[in-house]
């Protein structure tokens, strides 16, 4: 083995990959929504939870990956069908995914193969992603303003440029460091929270103080979760395997995917809450 691949490659090289993947995704529900409708926003909801899963077990290392990757894909199975076959569908219909995916899980931990090492945290970790693809399904059901513009699609850009900004800032100046050993400054989540409200503001251009104040707090709001949920992922990675230079394993090709699209997954239901009270 050479002394080049021996060199432990940075946690810093997961933030360039996971800007792209946020901008493709931020594509995905803006373009494809706008071509084609509900349909459309389907797809991308499907693909961005899709990869969610696919991406779950490697990237975060939890035990029984197998199980809890089938528990995602029939968590986001039971949350699309909830909320697309009913005429009347209510968003509160999704707590039963969750609620059963409860008992699923544990009887999933019951039939692993002994020794059944951290219990506890296998059965967390599946359940965290089965809300996390929850709430990405919210976005099937985002309301329409009066004039007919899609706050999804407004939402999808504050957010996907928030977490663009601040991987992209995190790659040049992680500084000041959040945590020692954490790839991750307070410069990338200041300027995350400008450049969300930057949007919010372009996108509703402001016909007086209550308009203003109303893009400034859905912005503020929106790159703020996505800013602290991105940050989350810069823990994970910060307790990952190193990886080595020349290697593309399955961690590293998922990491990104999952830094990218959970802090899509938590905004959702946030933006569903400002697209009802019409802050958007």
């Amino acid at each position: 083995m050479s002394a080049v691949s021996d060199v432990d490659v940075p946690a810093r090289v997961h933030h360039l990959p996971a800007a792209l993947v946020a901008a493709v995704g931020t594509a995905l529900l803006v373009l494809l929504p706008a071509q084609w409708g509900e349909e459309g926003t389907l797809a991308a909801v499907l693909v961005l939870q899709a990869a969610l899963v696919a991406a779950w077990a490697p990237a975060t290392g939890v035990r029984g990956g197998a199980g809890v990757t089938a528990l995602g894909l029939a968590a986001t199975a039971a949350a699309d069908l909830l909320l697309l076959l009913p005429a009347d569908a209510d968003l509160g219909d999704l707590l039963a995914v969750p609620g059963v995916a409860f008992v699923a899980g544990v009887l999933h931990q019951m039939l692993r193969r002994a020794p059944r090492r951290d219990v506890v945290g296998s059965l967390a970790g599946g359940l965290l992603l089965v809300c996390a693809v929850c709430g990405l399904a919210v976005l099937l059901r985002l309301p329409d303003t009066a004039g007919g513009e899609r706050p999804a699609a407004t939402a999808a850009l504050v957010v996907g440029a928030a977490l663009v900004a601040g991987r992209l800032v995190d790659s040049v100046l992680p500084r000041p460091q959040v945590a020692a050993g954490v790839d991750a400054g307070v410069l990338g989540i200041v300027v995350a929270l400008l450049v969300g409200v930057g949007v919010a503001l372009v996108r509703h251009t402001p016909g007086g103080l209550g308009d203003t104040l109303s893009s400034v707090t859905g912005g503020l709001v929106l790159a703020g979760v996505a800013a602290l949920i991105g940050l989350s992922g810069a823990y994970v990675a910060a307790g990952a395997p190193p990886a080595r230079s020349g290697a593309l394993s399955r961690p590293a090709v998922a990491m990104p995917v999952l830094q990218a699209v959970l802090p899509m997954a938590a905004c959702a239901p946030v933006a569903f809450a400002l697209a009802v009270q019409t802050v958007f």
